[in-house]
């Protein structure tokens, strides 16, 4: 017998949620065995960030980075210099997934940036609406 898992939203999945909703999808995600709050999904990137905050508090060190040389964009338009990349375990549910992310030393009201490539890697869907 096959069962095919069907994945869809219904209006009971809207209650809660102040309409019409399109703020930006923020989560916590399970980084390094820490539950890692302020997580932006942002299906139209293809970068995967980390600021300092983060790398801060799973206590990285300079030596855990990789040479990372290409130049970002920030939200505000300004260039950022990455200070390097490290490839670390994302769980989300019972899947863990390592994950390269750029480090950046720059403000920002999130810990992280996961892009539009993780989420087709863990076969999600982010909904808008709901």
């Amino acid at each position: 017998m096959n069962f095919h898992l069907i994945l869809s939203f219904s209006e009971e999945d809207k209650i809660g949620t102040t309409q019409p909703y399109d703020d930006a999808l923020v989560i916590t995600l399970r980084i390094w065995d820490y539950n890692v709050k302020r997580v932006i999904v942002d299906d139209g990137s293809g970068a995967k960030v980390m600021y300092l905050d983060l790398y801060r508090g799973l206590r990285l060190k300079p030596e855990d980075l990789t040479p990372y040389n290409s130049p970002l964009m920030s939200f505000d338009g300004k260039l950022v210099i990455p200070k390097g990349m490290i490839r670390l375990p994302i769980q989300t549910g019972p899947e863990i997934v390592e994950v390269n992310s750029i480090m950046v030393d720059t403000y920002s009201p999130y810990t992280a940036i996961i892009s539009r490539p993780w989420l087709h890697t863990l076969g999600a869907v982010a909904s808008s609406l709901h």
